[in-house]
């Protein structure tokens, strides 16, 4: 059987819901001891997870372009029992997309099928997963804090083959992995990041294949419920920091776009203590809009954001990262990469900036 089609396997998630069985999902829950390698691999119980990956590549000529991959795994909750190999219990997505300002406009193109028959699947206890001929896996064996890892992507406008190399010790985000996305602590995701990642490969265009270096960043969650009702969608950032240092600050916005939840750490340079941040130490200020020509949805894509003392302002490297994943996931959402400055307008580091539920509520 060859690659399922995004477009059927967004077919079997409707038809999944419709004929969902009464599955119980377990919960996330406080006190969780996040193990690595171990941790890093699919959690095939819970009914969402993603692997996120994005960052800044350098051209030997010295042109920036931003990337991102992304493979998401969902849990339907259905035909549980059913022994076919054909039963998609779980199914797997996955978007890439190239930030090239010469372009203009995203490089973009996604994937998805049901997992199976060695084409697609997200291996558990270690950070294995693919669709066919893209794949996120850790290519070493040793720990976590020097952990390897390959990001390979094919598409019609660009390919990639990156070798992304951990300088530090993942980042556990919230109470020591425990991501909490609403008042009400129900609504929370296991979450861990890996900045700072030294970045080495090959990026195919219509101009041709070359080398690139650069940094990025590694997110993976996994949960059960991680939007309440409440939720319109959210805006997150995570910064590379020119220091040494990383930086990640997200909300959660109501319909009203009114600041619902918010969560942030910070990693000095040096030293692997963490701080985190409360709701009422954090606030998005929209500086300027841009109005997608596609869509017609407008985005904040200039920020000031507040987190404690530090205020920090946000630039994109282009205007135009919208990304329309209706063909698999079935959402529009703006992505892209962004520079970090200080009060002083100074450049303090590079990273992505999402925003998410402007055009519709976000759903999973």
């Amino acid at each position: 059987m060859r690659f399922l089609s995004c477009f059927t396997a967004l077919a079997i998630v409707f038809l999944s819901a419709a004929m969902a069985q009464d599955v119980v999902y377990p919960d996330v829950v406080p006190g969780y001891e996040i193990g690595f390698p171990r941790d890093e691999g699919s959690h095939t119980s819970f009914r969402t997870e993603w692997w996120y990956v994005t960052g800044w590549l350098e051209t030997p000529q010295g042109d920036p372009l931003g990337f991102q991959v992304t493979f998401f795994r969902t849990r339907p909750g259905t035909q549980e029992s059913n022994p076919s190999r054909f039963a998609a219990k779980q199914v797997l997505f996955a978007h890439a997309a190239l930030s090239d300002p010469r372009r203009g406009k995203l490089l973009r193109g996604e994937r998805a099928a049901r997992e199976g028959f060695g084409l697609a699947y997200a291996q558990p206890q270690r950070l294995d997963v693919a669709i066919e001929d893209w794949s996120l896996q850790r290519v070493d064996e040793g720990a976590a804090s020097n952990g390897r890892y390959r990001a390979v992507v094919d598409t019609a406008e660009f390919a990639f083959d990156l070798q992304l190399q951990a300088q530090s010790s993942p980042l556990l985000n919230g109470k020591n992995g425990f991501s909490q996305k609403a008042p009400d602590v129900r609504t929370a995701s296991y979450y861990y990041s890996l900045p700072g990642l030294q970045v080495e490969g090959s990026l195919r265009t219509a101009a041709g294949t070359q080398r690139v270096r650069g940094h990025a960043w590694l997110d993976h969650e996994w949960s059960t419920t991680f939007l309440d009702a409440q939720t319109q969608g959210w805006d997150w950032t995570a910064i590379n920091l020119d220091d040494g240092g990383a930086l990640m600050v997200s909300r959660m916005r109501d319909p009203t776009s009114a600041q619902r939840w918010a969560f942030a750490s910070h990693r000095q340079a040096r030293g692997d203590e963490v701080q985190t941040f409360a709701p009422e130490q954090i606030e998005w200020q929209p500086l300027r809009r841009w109005r997608s020509p596609r869509t017609g949805i407008e985005y904040p894509v200039e920020w000031q954001v507040r987190v404690g003392e530090r205020r920090i302002r946000l630039r994109p490297l282009m205007d135009d990262q919208e990304s329309d994943t209706r063909a698999s996931t079935g959402t529009i959402y703006w992505e892209g990469a962004v520079t970090a400055f200080d009060e002083g307008d100074r450049a303090i580091g590079r990273g992505y900036l999402e925003l998410t539920g402007y055009g519709q509520r976000l759903t999973f």
